[in-house]
């Protein structure tokens, strides 16, 4: 069963990165959050826990600035007319989207191929 327990936890960790980038296409245009200023790009770390083994997805912020536009009317302007928007590239973050897509099906397909390889052995 170790297969199963496997594909399970890479699909797990690759909701965590759905959910980031998820949040990041939302909020691509978001120039004002509650925190104050612009919403700031969220990214998926995965690293494997050295004490028990298992694969921990956790989210942290992208620190780059993003990027400053001129528009002297807008409401989120600063004294000099910029407008701050949020680090993020949609078009990055739509080809990392397709990425998480690819590895989620991946670890389905191996579940399912063991899900199938044990039921095969149940048989016999």
């Amino acid at each position: 069963m170790p297969a199963l327990g496997t594909s399970a936890e890479g699909m797990a960790t690759q909701e965590t990165f759905l959910e980031a980038i998820s949040a990041n296409i939302a909020n691509a245009q978001t120039t004002r959050t509650p925190e104050g200023g612009a919403y700031q790009r969220q990214v998926a770390v995965a690293a494997r826990d050295p004490r028990t083994g298992a694969i921990q997805a956790r989210i942290v912020l992208d620190p780059r600035a993003g990027r400053l536009q001129y528009e002297p009317g807008h409401p989120d302007a600063n004294a000099d007319g910029y407008v701050q928007y949020p680090n993020v590239d949609v078009t990055n973050e739509l080809v990392d989207l397709m990425i998480v897509r690819r590895v989620h099906e991946a670890n389905a397909t191996v579940f399912q191929a063991a899900k199938s390889m044990l039921k095969r052995a149940l048989d016999i």
